[in-house]
């Protein structure tokens, strides 16, 4: 007999998952029944978080679904937060996880795990939550998991199975032929000609790109050189234009700067942007606003309509629609419109940097001495002050280059297991986790991880002796700071108990060697930081 639960990895397999995050448990060893003899690899971290974490460094980087599976009840509530935190990133994530038996459903009885309703708790981090309640159900709930994926806003899906279920019989179920999935919406011609002679008649247009365009073409960069604009980049966007082409901004619409160059355009193009607070208005001062015509183009029709109205609303896929856009503008821009753009954005890059504190350009210059030592690196970041700074002002050097949770929900503990997922889904690449002394011991345990995972990511932490962000905020509101000085461990120490390869700076000068040196182990490091070397005197 095949059991649904065997089913389930071929079906997976058959929406091509090659990676599956999670840790196994009474309620879900009857899905790895038939994982051992499956092709795909299955990761075990030391928290739930941890294999929430990771799939979304993975489907960020991939452009996959990250999949897990948890257990029931507190596996399901350990990887909440990182499911909230890939809704508010638009990622991609599938968690299956186990639920009481069928005949437990709704007593509340006591039994192990139970939660009175684990599927309601899950909606509220997931597109939507599904109960399967015959084995003819979960072909059905996947498919509908994937068309969420690869035709709508991309967020987590919650698929909960049963325990008996798991082990029922699944000889009547055979796998698809294919997947068919729904078509990427996409504006219609007149709203694409109505879009194109705006485009015409500005004088000083500007395109805004969020984390909603992929960038697998050139159409970022085309669209950009059509209309002769300078192009701001949401931290989700950065590098999707390259960092030395005229017209990029890899600077925030949080600084003063960036947003006089906004209120000074006549048109503004916000592709795949939620125009949110963490990105948009950083410092909760309420000073962004978009005075001229702005055209907003999202896959999901209820974004349109939040935080700013625009003039000219366009349902569909982001890189779809630029692409459309391109064909409908003219093909030659005039010189003096691409110089112009060109004169704007780089005033404001400039302008931008000068504006950072003299301590967030050191640390812009740190991000910058990672990149140019180790070309085409990804630096997954933590709530931390060198992210904070990058968020404000940083360019990667290629797409996909710059993740981190500072925006969004915002939670801690992120970097370490992400990063272990994006080193996954790019092992050519060098994979950065840049943590705080404080972030990083909500999932110190995954050190341990990436040395099972074989993930050869070089872990960076900023060591400042606490939470010394939330510390300077207290003081900056003449609040005495209470509870943001928790004792770090000697972390060297604990990256050698786990097999890791370390490093202790010493000095500045000396960040390159020694990023060159840790590279050179290809085994998984730990440097660490301590933050008053890039402080200024």
């Amino acid at each position: 007999m095949t059991t649904l639960g065997e089913f389930l990895i071929d079906l997976l397999a058959s929406y091509d998952v090659d990676r599956v995050f999670g840790i196994p448990g009474v309620h879900t060893i009857e899905l790895y029944r038939g994982l051992a003899n499956s092709s795909i690899t299955h990761y075990t971290p030391r928290h739930e978080q941890g294999a929430g974490f990771m799939a979304d460094g993975y489907a960020r980087i991939s452009g996959k679904p990250g999949v897990c599976f948890v257990i029931t009840g507190p596996g399901l509530t350990n990887i909440a937060t990182a499911m909230a935190q890939a809704y508010a990133d638009s990622i991609p994530m599938l968690v299956i996880s186990g639920v009481n038996k069928t005949q437990h459903l709704g007593h509340g009885n006591g039994n192990l795990h139970e939660l009175p309703n684990q599927s309601a708790f899950a909606e509220q981090v997931s597109s939507f939550s599904y109960s399967v309640t015959h084995p003819d159900d979960l072909p059905k709930a996947m498919a509908r998991a994937f068309a969420v994926f690869s035709s709508s806003r991309p967020r987590p899906v919650h698929i909960e199975i049963p325990i008996d279920l798991m082990s029922a019989s699944a000889d009547h179920l055979t796998l698809p032929a294919s997947h068919p999935t729904p078509s990427l919406p996409c504006p219609d011609e007149a709203t694409i000609k109505q879009v194109a002679a705006h485009c015409s008649k500005a004088t000083s247009p500007l395109l805004i790109i969020g984390g909603g365009v992929k960038g697998d073409d050139r159409s970022t960069q085309q669209l950009a050189e059509r209309l002769g604009c300078p192009v701001i980049m949401t931290v989700n966007a950065r590098g999707l234009l390259p960092e030395d082409h005229p017209l990029a901004i890899p600077a925030s619409p949080s600084l003063k700067s960036v947003r006089a160059l906004i209120e000074a355009s006549d048109l503004v193009i916000a592709m795949g942007t939620e125009l949110g607070p963490t990105d948009f208005d950083m410092y909760e001062n309420q000073g962004f606003a978009i005075p001229g015509t702005l055209v907003r183009v999202d896959i999901d029709p209820l974004q349109l309509q939040r935080n700013i109205t625009p003039d000219v609303c366009m349902i569909g896929d982001a890189d779809l629609t630029m692409r459309k856009l391109v064909n409908a503008l003219p093909e030659v821009t005039p010189a003096s419109s691409v110089k112009e753009g060109a004169n704007r954005a780089r005033k404001t890059k400039k302008d931008a940097f000068d504006e950072l504190s003299t301590p967030m350009q050191h640390q812009v210059q740190f991000l910058d001495t990672i990149k140019a030592t180790l070309p085409g690196a990804i630096i997954v970041g933590d709530s931390t002050q060198p992210v904070y700074a990058g968020n404000l002002y940083y360019s990667p050097d290629s797409p996909k280059g710059w993740v981190n949770s500072a925006t969004g929900f915002g939670t801690l503990g992120y970097a370490l297991p992400a990063a272990i997922g994006a080193q996954l889904a790019a092992p050519q690449r060098p994979v950065i986790c840049l943590t705080g002394d404080g972030g990083i011991q909500f999932t110190l345990g995954e050190l341990g991880s990436a040395m099972d995972a074989g993930a050869n990511i070089i872990v960076i932490v900023w060591n400042n002796d606490g939470y010394q962000e939330i510390k300077n905020f207290m003081l900056d509101n003449n609040i005495t700071p209470e509870g943001v000085t928790p004792s770090s461990p000697d972390f060297p120490s604990i990256a050698k108990a786990y097999g890791l390869y370390t490093e202790h700076l010493s000095s500045k000068e000396d960040l390159p060697k020694v990023l060159k040196r840790v590279q050179a182990e290809k085994r998984p490091a730990l440097i660490q930081i301590e933050e008053a070397l890039f402080t200024p005197e």
